[in-house]
């Protein structure tokens, strides 16, 4: 289904370089609000390190990001040493194509990793991306965001129930 993460997970860091190979992914597109950095703008401990543990490993990565704002994304992106797209608009197909490119990798070897069902996983699963999902990483969200999570919550649920009887 294309509201279902293929992971589920609660931030990047459960991100393992096993996962990774496991799953044949050699890139990720990350997602920047509530995924990268919270509502003040602070980056999750520990996301420097596993970024460059990863490039270190040989994974290819960059940020695609909603936001209009490009300095937000500049300044995350700069920390992280990530190349980056902004002003995205996710769930459209653009943004993800432009990431691809930009990894130059084919979609069955990128992971797409972000906090909401309704952007990150539904863009993912739409260009045949590895889609995983984590938990948001500040209770507190943009307006549009907190319109949305109810809903995100409903689908959620409906798909723990459906992992735990192994239907997916």
């Amino acid at each position: 289904m294309i509201f279902y993460p293929k992971k589920y997970l609660n931030n990047i860091l459960e991100i393992t370089k096993d996962f990774l190979e496991e799953n044949n992914i050699k890139g990720l597109i990350l997602d920047i609000d509530n995924t990268l950095i919270d509502y003040d703008k602070n980056i999750l401990e520990g996301a420097k390190e596993w970024c460059d543990e990863n490039k270190a490993n040989g994974i290819k990565m960059c940020i695609l990001s909603n936001t209009n704002k490009v300095e937000k994304v500049e300044k995350v992106a700069k920390k992280l040493d990530l190349p980056y797209i902004y002003f995205a608009h996710k769930p459209f197909k653009k943004g993800f194509m432009k990431a691809k490119e930009l990894l130059q990798l084919s979609e069955e070897n990128i992971g797409v990793v972000g906090d909401q069902i309704f952007t990150d996983v539904i863009g993912a699963n739409k260009c045949k991306m590895y889609s995983i999902l984590t938990k948001p990483i500040d209770k507190r969200d943009i307006l549009i965001t907190k319109i949305k999570r109810p809903l995100e919550s409903i689908v959620i649920k409906m798909y723990l129930k459906r992992r735990e009887n192994k239907c997916i």
